[in-house]
């Protein structure tokens, strides 16, 4: 009987010493001929998540390198040195640095759409765009490498398209969710005050905004984005 379930791989195969005597298996020896897909299964799982884990390793490694010493200093060959990964192991996950840029790119989106979702949902009756602006602001100061990497670089992310990442996506929904009762255009209010937002930060992390004036054109800024309420 056993030896029709081995054939059929409904269970593994049977360990010379049992099949002697197929009736006068131990419980423990039972459940030990596991079927061969189970542990396949097993395998395959472990091998996904061996392969995530070295993918998120290789993301993070890039952003510490680029906040060390700047994205021109990322290369294959200097992530290599970094997480001790041979090149090829990292062509396996990547295909080129620019793919591991772009990675790290929707990393940041995903990061940034929680920190405006956050924003939103906690503020106070009539302060979330205000809310929703400070914490966009903070966030392009407090990860200038990050931000560079997601505005910044060349890459090619699709941004208002089929094909653009739902990390994107979410994060511009925190901005559309401020207008969408306010505007019988949401879509293009929030892409202005994204816009904006997006000028202050980018001019303020480059230098030719100086920082002491931030409040200032935040406030400016809310005021533009709700004086029609």
């Amino acid at each position: 009987m056993l030896e029709k379930l081995a054939m059929l791989g409904m269970i593994g195969p049977i360990p010379k010493r049992c099949t002697n005597r197929p009736y006068n298996l131990t419980a423990l020896e039972f459940l030990s001929l596991e079927r061969p897909t189970m542990a396949n299964d097993r395998i395959a799982g472990r091998k996904s998540r061996e392969k995530q884990a070295r993918r998120e390793q290789i993301i993070t490694a890039a952003r510490r390198i680029a906040e060390r010493e700047g994205w021109p200093s990322v290369t294959i060959r200097r992530l290599s040195d970094e997480i001790s990964y041979s090149q090829p192991v990292l062509y396996s996950h990547f295909e080129s640095r620019e793919t591991i840029l772009a990675a790290v790119a929707i990393e940041g989106f995903k990061e940034i759409g929680l920190v405006l979702e956050r924003a939103r949902t906690r503020a106070k009756r009539g302060a979330a765009v205000e809310s929703v602006a400070a914490a966009y602001l903070r966030f392009a100061e407090a990860s200038p490498a990050m931000y560079e990497v997601m505005f910044s670089i060349g890459l090619s992310v699709p941004f208002g398209e089929m094909a653009t990442p739902a990390e994107l996506r979410f994060g511009f929904t925190q901005l559309l969710e401020l207008f969408k009762e306010q505007s019988d255009k949401p879509e293009i209010v929030a892409e202005l005050f994204w816009a904006n937002l997006h000028g202050i930060a980018e001019l303020t992390r480059t230098g030719r905004f100086p920082r002491r004036l931030q409040k200032e054109r935040l406030r400016a800024l809310v005021v533009l984005f709700t004086a029609s309420r």
